[in-house]
């Protein structure tokens, strides 16, 4: 909270030794609307102009040296544990003057447990489970302030999701420059987030390709890698947040400063905003723009059936961005939460709402459009597992977005929206758990070939068979369509065989299986199904 200059270079006093207490950071600059910054970090060990910050610095380049060695253009197995590991020892040498020596064997205990999942494998869950390690060790051990559990979940939010932009924001801060850190704290988000923005509607969209690969930069590559420079970028800003750590936080404000301090509330502040009004406002407009974009596109040629290029087809301009598009729209949903914060400045604002409710509603359209390629590609590809729950799954966001909007309007919380959220998976889970997918999407399979539509793609009995028992109708229709084949009838009798072993014990019954039962006990023995009758699993070795 601002207060006048007089008063912070004056209040001196208000402040307790270096050496004992954190400490209070009190800009003292002359002729300066800069004021003391008591929203500062509890945490912190201090700006980025203390004696530390050179070693900080030297251990984060290390590190991005490291990054590069381990993982530039190579594949990621081991080397990620040994990352992580640098990171925890980088960590503790940067910050050893403020750890909690207590909780060190505790976060090393962790740390250790966290890199065993990815000593054995690499994948998603073991990189989740290192990031968690690391997060939570260093939460453990420099965060002397939180101790509910609600309080370090946002903590560790706050690391993920604010922690790398610091990265950026202090290497400014180091230069001095107020003109070019306003210019970088205003910009910074709506150019990375649109660049992030641009290269999924570019995977998504090949018309937008096209017009990208017109403006070919020539051979500038070859001298300069831009590829390097821009993991370098990203390999700094993840490492930052783990060297130089700024737990966020409100400091109480000394009492005898409250009231010269909501005095001089009204008067403008110095301090960049890094996610402010002026943020927010650049960045709608800018994303808001590059929706259109794809929004024209998408009603003109996949709604509107408008003549393609001679060189994009319509199947390759439908089929190729439903995920893409998805991803698209849950950051974009992501950032609307961040921006439309309650309590927040863009909230009460007048000209980001509208632009807020735009965007939302191209999302919502984008989101349709990805139903629409997936169903057009559904069409020629047929069904499986993956592709009914892609369907959900992209019907569950376009929920999310409508909830999101709902929020704003009503002036709800987030807790309201998380309530909704759950109680709309819950109740999709719910109605998923009734329903037979296997019989659905082996039906739709069948009915949808080439054997029995005249077009699209062979049957693939393959995957009919892996469906399981609640395949055999279908299965039996595709036999039937293709014509006796001895290999085929022996896998049916297999899966026949399984489903009269599943249903043998009352233990065992199910209703599902039951009516499966039932269909089959009824099912015509005419001559061109008498193969039916055939000994069960006769061919297993085959």
């Amino acid at each position: 909270m601002p207060i006048p200059t007089r008063l912070a270079n004056d209040g001196w006093w208000l402040c307790e030794r270096p050496a004992t207490a954190q400490v209070c950071n009190f800009p003292l600059r002359t002729r300066s609307a800069i004021m003391a910054d008591f929203t500062a970090p509890a945490s912190n060990a201090g700006s980025v102009q203390d004696g530390t910050f050179p070693v900080k610095t030297a251990i984060a380049l290390a590190l991005a040296a490291l990054a590069d060695w381990l993982f530039y253009g190579h594949g990621i197995g081991i080397s990620a544990t040994i990352f992580a590991v640098a990171v925890a020892c980088g960590s503790l040498l940067a910050n050893l003057a403020t750890l909690k020596r207590k909780q060190v064997l505790l976060a090393g205990a962790l740390l250790l447990l966290g890199l065993v999942p990815a000593a054995e494998e690499f994948n998603a869950a073991s990189l989740t489970f290192i990031v968690l390690a690391l997060s939570v060790g260093l939460l453990l051990t420099t965060n002397r302030d939180r101790h509910r559990l609600g309080e370090r979940a946002a903590a560790l939010c706050d690391l993920y999701l604010v922690g790398p932009f610091r990265f950026f924001r202090d290497a400014i801060g180091v230069f001095n420059l107020p003109a070019l850190k306003t210019g970088f704290a205003v910009w910074f988000i709506p150019i990375v987030l649109g660049g992030i923005f641009v290269f999924l509607l570019v995977s998504a969209n090949p018309l937008i390709e096209k017009w990208i690969s017109l403006l070919n930069p020539g051979n500038t590559a070859s001298y300069v890698s831009l590829g390097r420079v821009l993991f370098w970028a990203v390999a700094l800003s993840v490492i930052w947040p783990f060297i130089h750590v700024r737990w966020s936080g409100k400091r109480q404000m000394p009492a005898a400063l409250t009231e010269a301090a909501a005095l001089a509330q009204g008067m403008p502040s110095g301090r960049n905003d890094f996610f402010g009004v002026a943020t927010i406002l650049r960045s709608l407009i800018l994303f808001n723009l590059l929706f259109a974009v794809q929004t024209v596109l998408d009603v003109a040629y996949l709604w509107g059936n408008a003549t393609l290029p001679a060189d994009i087809s319509y199947a390759s301009y439908a089929h190729r961005g439903a995920y893409p598009l998805i991803v698209t729209a849950l950051l974009a949903a992501g950032f609307v939460l961040a921006a439309m914060r309650p309590g927040g400045p863009a909230e009460r604002s007048r000209v980001i709402r509208p632009l807020v409710y735009l965007w939302v509603a191209q999302n919502v359209l984008l989101v349709m459009s990805s139903i629409l390629r997936l169903d057009l590609y559904v069409q020629i590809y047929l069904l499986t597992w993956w592709r009914v729950a892609a369907f959900i799954w992209m019907v569950l966001v376009a929920l999310g977005l409508v909830l999101i909007v709902a929020r704003i309007v009503l002036n709800r919380s987030n807790d309201w929206l998380i309530r909704a959220n759950l109680i709309t998976l819950t109740a999709t889970l719910y109605v998923c758990s009734l329903v037979n997918f296997a019989a659905v999407i082996a039906d739709y399979n069948v009915s949808h070939s080439r054997e029995a539509a005249g077009k699209g793609v062979w049957i693939d009995m393959n995957y009919l068979f892996s469906l399981g028992p609640q395949a055999l109708p279908a299965i039996n229709r595709a036999i039937a369509l293709r014509g006796f084949d001895h290999t085929l009838v022996s896998r049916r009798g297999c899966l026949v065989e399984q489903q009269m072993k599943a249903t043998a014990s009352w233990r065992s019954w199910g209703f599902r299986n039951w009516r499966l039962q039932r269909a089959l006990d009824v099912q015509p023995k005419s001559s061109t199904i008498g193969w039916f009758d055939m000994p069960i699993c006769a061919g297993r070795d085959v």
